[in-house]
């Protein structure tokens, strides 16, 4: 599985972006390929760079990432979240690997 994960900064203008944050769920909702999205808002930054938000939209696989990044939904999405973020925002495209914990536990572990 494939995720683009887009960290958006302090908006200047945060109540607006809130506000059309929805519009760009719809646009993004969508884009071809599409198999999960999650938001977190940011409660508190531990190191590094502030953030305000993060969102997760989860493909198959990379090309099917890239496709529907190129789509007309994809390019509908992307130019809104430019707008209401100020360009604000990191994109990063991730391979995303994931172990359930009852399998995690199941694994000897190693001493230190």
């Amino acid at each position: 599985m494939y995720k683009l994960v887009i960290i958006i900064e302090s908006p200047e203008h945060a109540a607006d972006f809130d506000r059309r944050w929805p519009e760009f769920l719809a646009k993004a909702e969508g884009m071809p390929g599409l198999r999960r999205e999650v938001t977190a808002r940011v409660d508190r930054v531990l190191h590094g760079k502030a953030a305000y938000l993060i969102h997760e939209l989860h493909f198959d696989s990379l090309p099917a990432a890239t496709e529907a990044m190129a789509s007309p939904a994809g390019q509908r999405a992307g130019q809104l979240l430019q707008e209401i973020s100020g360009g604000r925002l990191t994109l990063l495209l991730a391979d995303h690997l994931q172990d359930e914990l009852a399998h995690m536990q199941r694994q000897p572990t190693v001493d230190r």
